[in-house]
């Protein structure tokens, strides 16, 4: 499928899709950001915690997205990185970041793309006290787990980093995902 054609079935699935209040969705997500703040009183924690989250969320994220879109398996971690930027992200968040890949090379041994997000629902609002920075947190840690956990689902093992954030200060959000390894798909013990 092409790029182009990916769009259209991102657009499509927005459309059809149930829509939540982008603002209201980003103050719960920051509300959760704080309460962890305030029980972990430590940001390493806290950035296990949403990555916990997120993962969680892409474990059960999957299977309804496969539902609603009918999608197969992708034919390469390139065409990954197209589903995920033009479908799941516009149809699930109401934004398509720009999708950047990464070939392999002596210093890339391994497949990897990149999400660059010009705007990140996640920070509307946000402004992160330096201590905060200081501290490591990474605010929208949730969207590495959401990704890990999404694509475990489907076999395929990934490292997701979010390495620029426009809350720290850099120029945009970059959100690098690395192929790590196909997984094999084990039948449970007793199902011949």
């Amino acid at each position: 499928m092409s790029a182009a054609r990916y769009k259209t079935l991102g657009d499509d699935l927005y459309k059809r899709s149930e829509k939540v209040n982008g603002e209201l969705f980003a103050l719960t997500y920051g509300a959760l950001v704080v309460q962890l703040i305030k029980d972990y009183e430590d940001y390493a924690e806290v950035n296990k915690q949403l990555d916990k989250m997120g993962y969680n969320i892409g474990v059960r994220l999957i299977e309804d997205f496969l539902a609603r879109t009918g999608l197969g398996r992708c034919k390469d971690f390139a065409e990954v990185g197209e589903v995920m930027s033009k479908v799941a992200f516009r149809s699930l968040l109401s934004i398509t970041p720009t999708l950047v890949q990464h070939p392999v090379s002596p210093t890339q041994p391994q497949p990897a793309f990149s999400l660059i997000f010009e705007d990140n629902p996640l920070s509307d609002f946000v402004e992160l006290p330096e201590e905060a920075i200081e501290g490591g947190l990474v605010y929208a840690k949730v969207l590495e787990g959401v990704i890990r956990g999404a694509l475990e689902m489907i076999q395929t093992s990934v490292t997701a980093q979010i390495v620029s954030d426009t809350l720290r200060g850099d120029e945009r959000t970059e959100l690098k995902v690395t192929l790590v390894r196909y997984l094999e798909e084990e039948m449970p013990a007793g199902d011949d």
